[in-house]
């Protein structure tokens, strides 16, 4: 694991806002980057995310979702689920070519680059403490909290 502190980038999310992860220093941050807004694996992880929310939040920490989708995109997805927490739209890919998360897959037998299912923890000072990669979403969400919590 790197020694990365969280980017001084700001990028449009729901809710009409600009998230800026270096301004949210002084709170735990969990980063989770999904491929796609909408898809069955996407919204199994954000709802269990956000079923978990008032935990992370008594926890101390922020959490956000990022993708390529569009703001538009991810104001329908987090309406249509209830999500509690921002998703941070990343169209140009700034977010996630800083983490690194984006990787050539296998889809119906055709590489295409898309985006590998990562979680990302930041403590309050803004250091990266754990990054998750690969990511299988059944319990992912239980294990950032548990890890979360012992931060």
């Amino acid at each position: 694991m790197t020694s990365m502190i969280a980017p001084d980038l700001s990028l449009p999310a729901t809710g009409n806002t600009t998230v800026s992860l270096a301004a949210l220093r002084g709170r735990k941050l969990v980063v989770y980057f999904y491929p796609k807004d909408s898809t069955p694996g996407c919204t199994t992880e954000g709802q269990d995310f956000a079923r978990l929310h008032p935990e992370f939040v008594a926890a101390g920490a922020e959490v956000f979702g990022v993708s390529r989708d569009s703001v538009k995109s991810h104001e329908n997805f987090s309406c249509k689920q209830g999500f509690p927490f921002a998703l941070i739209s990343d169209p140009d890919e700034q977010l996630c070519q800083l983490f690194g998360v984006m990787k050539l897959k296998n889809m119906y037998g055709k590489q295409v680059r898309g985006v590998e299912r990562s979680t990302f923890v930041f403590d309050a000072e803004g250091r990266l403490v754990r990054e998750w990669r690969g990511v299988k979403v059944k319990d992912h969400a239980q294990e950032v909290l548990d890890f979360v919590k012992g931060v």
